[in-house]
């Protein structure tokens, strides 16, 4: 499947071009997961019940920690379009250049983080003692290859900035077989348990990275990295991290109420957390196939934005939408009514922890499409320039929403159960998607109006 040029995506048919730059992402986000799968399934065949639960409760703390500098590879991501859009090609030079030692210093951060706080967020979380250990074991070890792992989500940034998710989706199937040979060796014949499966995780992580690395030195376009040009621009910094920032804060805004919620699982036991573990997983093929369509329309939305072509954004908001929705309401669909199976390949002793995995997934995976359609509004209004404005309605609309629904509703006796729990979930996405579709409409009127003025004109952009 070629790249989809900048031409295509600012001009001509939408529903092709916007399938066709979609399906390697959803490849490669699915491909994650199965490899991240891989991880719970191996603990699970081989460890038990508790390496299944140390893992599992890990995700939520490490997706915190992450997603500020995950947030700044989505700004990498925008400013790269728009500047291709606009055939800037010094900008989008200078952007790359920056990038890259940006990811750097941030997985140096990480590493640090994880490796002398993971226990002490752990307890803080309320993880049991019975997983706790391994759980923090794991997480050093991850923490570890993050660098890698930075590089990589801030290249393949770049590269679907640019129209190209083939080379993303190779280099993960790549580092992904590598993870599964390693998590076997590690876990099966040497018996390290959950140690064996962040060290096989860490590894493939770097062969990603390298593999990412050496593509973007081989391009010959705006986008080609030079080692040596490598350096903060602070002007590009300050680009990146204004959409950036705020895209980060708002990742990591919600981890906090997931790992809030994560706490509160907790509390139910290591059953209820094991169940739930494996649910998430599952959940997380529903949401990469979503997400996918989030990536398309902020690159999408971004090039044509940066060649001012104002009413294409419109066209791209209604097909995103009408795409995520669909894709949302059949995966979700399909995890739910084939539960019990999906569930029994990471569960193999505990018919209880699959039953609280059902019942989490009727709850949460059946309408995750409106966390779908939230999730690519927000990257329509990234594209567009606009991140402050939906981590603000993010924070309200979801995280506090949840938070406050924990410390209160949650709080009462009678409504202490799972099912209490579960529900903020919809109903958190529905009133978030509600506030950032009319800041949507609002913003968008504003630059149409001034389009047909004549008041908004971009003579530089290449694809007019």
């Amino acid at each position: 499947m070629k790249k989809i040029s900048s031409a295509q995506m600012c001009s001509g048919p939408l529903f092709g071009p916007m399938i066709r730059y979609t399906i390697p992402i959803i490849l490669t986000g699915v491909l994650q997961l199965l490899f991240n799968a891989a991880d719970l399934i191996v603990v699970g065949q081989f460890c038990g019940n508790v390496s299944v639960a140390a893992v599992g409760a890990t995700s939520a703390l490490i997706n915190l920690l992450v997603n500020l500098f995950i947030g700044l590879s989505v700004g990498a991501g925008v400013r790269v379009a728009q500047s291709l859009g606009a055939g800037n090609a010094d900008d989008t030079h200078r952007i790359v250049h920056t990038s890259i030692p940006t990811a750097i210093i941030g997985g140096i951060i990480l590493t640090v983080i994880g490796l002398f706080f993971s226990e002490g967020l752990l307890r803080l979380m309320g993880t049991p003692d019975d997983v706790i250990d391994l759980s923090a074991v794991y997480m050093k070890i991850y923490f570890c290859g993050i660098t890698s792992a930075m590089l990589y989500n801030f290249g393949s940034a770049i590269l679907r900035a640019a129209g190209d998710t083939k080379s993303p989706l190779i280099y993960l199937t790549i580092a992904g077989v590598v993870n599964v040979i390693f998590n076997v060796i590690f876990v099966r014949a040497f018996n390290m348990d959950v140690a064996g499966v962040a060290l096989a995780t860490s590894i493939s992580q770097t062969v990603s990275a390298i593999l990412i690395i050496i593509k973007l030195i081989k391009r010959d376009d705006e986008c080609k990295l030079t080692l040596k040009k490598m350096k903060i621009h602070l002007t590009a910094l300050n680009r990146i991290m204004s959409v950036g920032i705020p895209a980060g804060i708002q990742g990591s805004l919600f981890s906090i109420s997931n790992v809030i919620i994560q706490s509160s699982i907790n509390s139910f036991g290591s059953l209820v957390m094991s169940g739930c573990s494996a649910a998430m997983s599952l959940e997380g093929f529903v949401y990469t196939t979503m997400n996918s369509f989030h990536q398309t329309a902020l690159n999408f939305t971004g090039q044509n934005f940066g060649a001012g072509n104002y009413k294409r954004v419109g066209k791209i908001a209604g097909i995103s939408l009408m795409y995520v929705s669909v894709a949302g309401i059949v995966a979700g669909s399909a995890v739910y009514f084939c539960a019990k199976p999906l569930l029994s390949i990471y569960i193999t002793d505990s018919p209880e922890a699959i039953a609280y995995g059902i019942l989490r997934l009727g709850y949460v995976c059946l309408p995750y499409f409106l966390c779908g359609i939230m999730d690519t509004t927000t990257g329509i209004l990234r594209g567009m320039g606009r991140s402050v404005s939906p981590m603000i309605i993010t924070v309200l609309g979801a995280c506090a929403f949840r938070i406050v629904w924990i410390y209160t509703i949650f709080r009462v006796e009678k409504f202490h159960t799972l099912e209490c729990l579960f529900v903020s979930y919809p109903i958190s996405w529905i009133l978030t998607f509600a506030a950032e579709f009319i800041l949507f409409l609002t913003v968008y009127k504003k630059y149409v109006k001034k389009e047909r003025s004549g008041g908004l004109k971009n003579d530089n952009a290449v694809c007019k």
